[in-house]
């Protein structure tokens, strides 16, 4: 798993895939944050981040899946998955040193993001005037989201050899699962029924209730929950492969 993780984080790294997401997130991060009037922190006049954590799951909606689409298509497609199948490594060892690989680069895309909080900490008035709760929840809620999002878009990885193909499937894949149940909540026919279920059965209530600042065990377990279903159907998949 460690080979595998070390082998992920350096495909990254060394070339410019790894500097251009960073750099495109937080571009975008900053610009939304800091310059559009519509969201800027400078116009809002209140000491607050909600502008990134409402922002940074619109972005990771497409950011996260541009990150693994290559995680299995590549393998597939230039055929050394077939080389990792002939090392002494597991289905699951292989899936999750690229799962870890994959989330230790989005949270170093959400670690200079610490900045915007100790600026908007001194433009407070009093200095400090700001809900570090919350904030903290956020960003727990925001890694939590992180972490499904990558766990979807390594299944829509592996489901095919073309990139381009496995990203949109992740994105669309994400997208349902993010706002989906939500829309489909909104149906008149489900008023007063099962909308509330729906919406509980979707990422976006979750991640909602956790930025808040109360870490409810409920929302942690639906989190862990959501990354090992959609990780197992991805060890599912590459092990009916593995035996072709």
């Amino acid at each position: 798993m460690w080979a595998i993780f070390v082998k992920e984080v350096n495909g990254f790294f060394s070339t410019l895939t790894g500097y251009v997401v960073v750099g495109v997130f937080l571009t975008l991060l900053g610009l939304i944050m800091w310059v559009f009037p519509d969201y800027s922190i400078l116009d809002y006049n209140y000491a607050s981040l909600d502008q990134l954590f409402t922002v940074a799951p619109i972005i990771f909606l497409f950011l996260i899946p541009a990150i693994c689409m290559r995680s299995f298509s590549e393998e597939k497609q230039s055929g050394t998955i077939e080389i990792l199948f002939t090392k002494p490594l597991t289905e699951w060892q292989i899936i999750l040193g690229k799962y870890a690989g994959a989330l230790f680069l989005v949270f170093i895309a959400i670690l200079p993001t610490v900045i915007y909080y100790y600026t908007i900490w001194h433009l407070g008035a009093p200095q400090g005037n700001i809900d570090r709760g919350e904030v903290i929840g956020s960003y727990i809620g925001l890694f939590f989201l992180a972490a499904i999002f990558i766990a979807i878009s390594l299944y829509a990885s592996v489901l095919s050899n073309n990139q381009i193909v496995a990203f949109l499937i992740g994105a669309l894949l994400c997208f349902l699962v993010y706002y989906g149940f939500y829309f489909i909540s909104t149906i008149p026919v489900f008023f007063g029924g099962v909308d509330d279920l729906l919406q509980k059965i979707g990422i976006d209530y979750h991640y909602r209730s956790i930025s808040n600042g109360a870490i409810d065990s409920r929302d942690v377990l639906y989190f862990l929950s959501a990354v090992f279903i959609f990780l197992f159907m991805t060890h599912q998949y590459l092990r009916q492969n593995r035996n072709q």
